[in-house]
């Protein structure tokens, strides 16, 4: 076999370095282009608005719902106790599954100040992960001012200029033992006037005249015009004090608003069991269930409803 030459030699060693020359160019070209794909990419992140990092259960909706300037805006405000945890992370799980169409909801978890050492690392930890809590300045308590306190609290505390105004078209007042169907909610909401509105479910319960007595606290809602009128005027700080639904609908009378009234009944309802005048059979028309005090009343309420119906197959798990 005949030995390589050395101009063949030559030729391969000039071939090769023009190759790796080659190599070379073509990675200096595609790192410029990579740059300037980064450049390009924190540009166009740094003109989106910042927002907190943490997600919240109200984020989630937002997410997970259609969005425009036309869309309803709601505050769903749950009373409850700061040591409620474990009944705000099960009401996360309810709220943040559902994705309503044609509204932005947030939902929050509404209490008084602060009183346990515990609380004060608990709960801070769950506004850093959900940011879905207010804090109200009051001491705790049923029907010596909470509600009026949340009410006349919210044009403060929402009056952001980079909101819209209103910053929420309706106002809700709920319970935590109250189940709430959102997308059910917001198609009542539609043809109703954002103004000078009261919704919910009638008192007395055989009663269907939204126009005589008051709304049941199991969850009613005001327009914010009337949010705004709670802040302002004297008739509510005047009556703080009784059963919050029964006082409420008292200022609203007294202060002559809310024209517009809707009665949500029977889509707005007690718990079938025991049967009473204002409870009703679960059935599909159905916007919220109160009185859901234990687990199994719960979890009745959700297998009827077939809250799990978008579970994904997957392998990593087999629910039968």
């Amino acid at each position: 076999m005949k030995s390589t030459s050395k101009p063949d030699r030559h030729r391969f060693i000039l071939s090769s370095l023009f190759f790796i020359l080659f190599l070379c160019a073509l990675a200096t070209i595609n790192g410029i282009r990579f740059d300037s794909l980064l450049s390009f990419g924190r540009c166009a992140l740094s003109n989106i608005p910042s927002q907190s990092s943490a997600p919240s259960s109200n984020n989630f909706l937002a997410v997970n719902s259609s969005t425009s300037s036309d869309d309803i805006r709601i505050l769903i405000g749950v009373l409850t106790l700061p040591d409620q945890y474990q009944r705000r992370h099960f009401l996360r799980l309810i709220y943040g599954t559902q994705s309503p169409v044609g509204a932005q909801i947030d939902v929050k978890f509404v209490f008084c100040n602060l009183t346990k050492e515990d609380q004060k690392v608990l709960v801070a930890l769950e506004i850093m992960r959900y940011d879905d809590i207010i804090i109200l300045d009051c001491k705790e308590n049923m029907n010596k001012g909470k509600t009026y306190t949340y009410f006349s609290s919210l044009p403060e505390m929402l009056n952001d200029t980079d909101r819209p105004y209103p910053p929420y078209h309706y106002v809700m007042k709920t319970d935590d033992d109250t189940y709430f169907r959102l997308d059910n909610l917001v198609e009542s909401l539609k043809p109703l006037p954002r103004e000078d509105l009261y919704y919910g479910y009638v008192i007395p319960c055989p009663s269907m005249d939204p126009f005589v007595h008051y709304m049941s606290g199991m969850g009613y809602m005001i327009s914010w015009d009337i949010v705004e009128w709670i802040r302002d005027s004297e008739v509510p700080k005047n009556h703080l004090e009784g059963p919050e639904d029964k006082v409420f609908g008292d200022w609203i009378r007294e202060g002559h608003r809310a024209k517009n009234r809707y009665n949500a009944k029977w889509s707005m309802y007690n718990f079938p069991e025991p049967p009473t005048q204002c409870t009703h059979e679960l059935w599909p028309n159905t916007t919220a269930v109160h009185l859901l005090k234990n687990q199994e009343k719960w979890i009745q309420t959700l297998k009827y409803f077939n809250v799990t119906s978008n579970l994904k197959p997957s392998k990593l798990y087999h629910i039968p």
